[in-house]
């Protein structure tokens, strides 16, 4: 039900924009997360869009180079990624729930929707 795509190899500094198209229905009531996993790691929060798309939230290490935005008519969620780094690289996935409050939009066991990721390689 979720599709991520927009993935691909990046040199540091350089830019992607990842999206997620969701086939949900009543999609604007849904919070919108992504998270990444990096080889060996495990899966965490990268940002996060509430269903009116004005309420965003970032992990720190991307705040100020990551932007989460949403097109409801277009059930879609968008990352933008710039000025990246090597330490970017990893599999991104969007996530999906409709009940989150904001305490628990950071922890991955409380989506209910997975998309199938999407891998991004960020080479120094």
């Amino acid at each position: 039900q979720l599709q991520a795509s927009g993935g691909g190899l990046v040199q540091a500094g350089g830019s992607l924009r990842l999206s997620c198209t969701a086939s949900l229905h009543a999609f604007r009531t849904y919070t919108m997360g992504w998270f990444r996993q990096a080889p060996g790691k495990e899966r965490e929060f990268v940002a996060a869009s509430k269903g009116n798309g004005d309420t965003t939230f970032y992990t720190d290490s991307v705040k100020g180079r990551f932007t989460v935005s949403r097109d409801n008519a277009k059930n879609t969620v968008y990352l933008q990624m710039n000025n990246l780094k090597p330490e970017d690289t990893a599999v991104y996935y969007c996530a999906a729930d409709q009940r989150l409050i904001s305490s628990s939009i950071r922890y991955a066991y409380q989506y209910d929707y997975w998309g199938q990721g999407t891998l991004v390689t960020v080479s120094s």
